[in-house]
């Protein structure tokens, strides 16, 4: 990841910003995920939308893709350890957003 200049929050929302990207941090929380899965996963987004997204979070290390070199095409994607490192962060927003009355309660990110 190409250190950013100014304000470190300003760097870290640069890379985060986008509808989808925090939403594909948090399925692949799960674990790792092929393309398809996450598509169903995130409902409304494109096809090029999260190919767009997944190709930005990997140029910025915080996911990995692994293709299979197989036919079909099998590609799976999962959180780096830097990736990783976002988990505390998500679920403290979590945390906030729920005991601030927002979201569904059943919509949650693993805790751990």
């Amino acid at each position: 990841m190409a250190k950013l200049p100014g304000c470190p929050t300003d760097a870290l929302m640069q890379i985060l910003a986008g509808r989808w990207k925090l939403m594909v941090i948090y399925y692949l929380m799960q674990g790792e995920r092929r393309f398809n899965e996450l598509q169903r996963s995130l409902g409304p987004i494109t096809h090029r939308t999260l190919a767009q997204q997944l190709r930005e979070l990997e140029r910025d290390g915080l996911v990995a893709r692994r293709d299979h070199g197989t036919i079909p095409p099998r590609v799976d994607y999962r959180l780096t350890a830097l990736g990783q490192s976002l988990s505390p962060i998500l679920l403290a927003m979590q945390d906030w957003a729920e005991t601030h009355g927002l979201g569904h309660s059943e919509t949650v990110l693993p805790k751990g």
